[in-house]
């Protein structure tokens, strides 16, 4: 089971879902569905963006957990 740990790096980063929202260029609903994990698939694009902004690897957003 892959585990989006995007509300860790936000906070590490002190960053706001609405901040990241405007510096990514992803809509507040769906940034807060990746957050809460109830999306199913994300674009290469869309991570690459919220690494640049946060600065981090996607191996922080995203996590394997064995379920």
């Amino acid at each position: 089971m892959i585990v989006i740990r995007l509300d860790r790096m936000m906070a590490d980063r002190k960053i706001s879902l609405n901040d990241l929202s405007d510096q990514v260029g992803v809509s507040v609903v769906n940034l807060s569905n990746l957050k809460t994990g109830k999306v199913k698939a994300i674009r290469f694009s869309t991570l690459e963006k919220i690494c640049e902004v946060l600065d981090c690897q996607p191996g922080d957003i995203l996590e394997y957990e064995k379920g």
